[in-house]
């Protein structure tokens, strides 16, 4: 393990910094929790168009694609930490436009787990809803049996979740997924309170919010689902892909009917939550 030095809960080591059970590179990159490596936590804002973002006299996925919200970029502001927490701030921005959400990950070690409190900040003009509102980060690929108390057993989104229950369901993370004809965005389950991804051997990661969240769980990233024209399409990758959202879009039904009411529109405003991240061990 790499030398560590300083004093209280953080500790800077050769590589980055120790918070806990937790591990960051130099960048502050959440890269392990316990034995559990973790890969590309950042904010997420897109989402694979459905049919009904596609439908309607104004298709809201060409508003979205005009904003250039399908090829964010995202970029390191400030790396800051104290006694007890680390505070990264990044930028989610898009090429030639000074619009961009401004996120801060305010890290901090509770016992045996890892608080993240999570902040966005939107700047510039934003005449359109966003996708989404979220975190993703990639696991390993054995984490196939999903737990979670929240709206199930099927899919929920905000304005189409009447044949849901709040309950505890468990499913693999094949079924997980509604393999619509035309691939689009799917299986996300909403108003989840925890959730757990585990292995055969029982060990995997917790995340608890401090509010409801949307739970979405893929062998592919919202970029392959967005380029995948049919089923076959969709490869299995090496890992698994994990999505919290604070927030989505509504669903509407505009390639039939009206868009998105505006109670479900996702208006881009601060926004702030937190979540508890906690390894599972067998």
């Amino acid at each position: 393990s790499p030398a560590v030095t300083g004093a209280g809960p953080l500790l800077r080591t050769d590589v980055g910094f120790s918070l806990g059970a937790a591990r960051f590179d130099s960048a502050g990159r959440l890269v392990r929790l316990g034995d559990l490596d973790i890969d590309g936590l950042r904010p997420d804002v897109w989402r694979a168009p459905t049919d009904n973002d596609r439908g309607g006299e104004e298709p809201v996925e060409r508003a979205w694609r005009s904003m250039g919200l399908h090829r964010t970029r995202h970029r390191l502001v400030e790396v800051s930490h104290d006694s007890e927490s680390l505070l990264v701030r990044t930028r989610v921005g898009v090429a030639g436009h000074d619009r961009a959400l401004f996120a801060d990950h305010h890290w901090r070690a509770e016992g045996d787990s890892v608080r993240l409190t999570f902040g966005v900040t939107p700047h510039g003009d934003w005449p359109h809803p966003l996708p989404r509102l979220g975190l993703r980060m990639e696991l390993p690929q054995h984490l196939d049996t999903v737990r979670w108390y929240g709206l199930g057993p099927g899919e929920a989104y905000p304005d189409s979740r009447r044949a849901g229950r709040v309950g505890r369901f468990t499913r693999t993370v094949s079924e997980m997924q509604t393999p619509y004809v035309l691939p689009q965005e799917n299986g996300h389950r909403a108003d989840v309170r925890w959730a757990e991804l585990t292995g055969p051997d029982g060990s995997g990661l917790r995340v608890r919010g401090q509010e409801l969240f949307g739970l979405t769980v893929r062998r592919w990233t919202n970029e392959d689902l967005d380029a995948a024209r049919h089923l076959p399409d969709l490869v299995p990758g090496e890992n698994i892909h994990l999505t919290l959202d604070l927030a989505q879009h509504g669903l509407g039904s505009a390639s039939c009917g009206p868009g998105v009411l505006p109670a479900y529109a996702l208006t881009a405003v601060p926004m702030e939550t937190s979540f508890v991240f906690s390894p599972l061990t067998s």
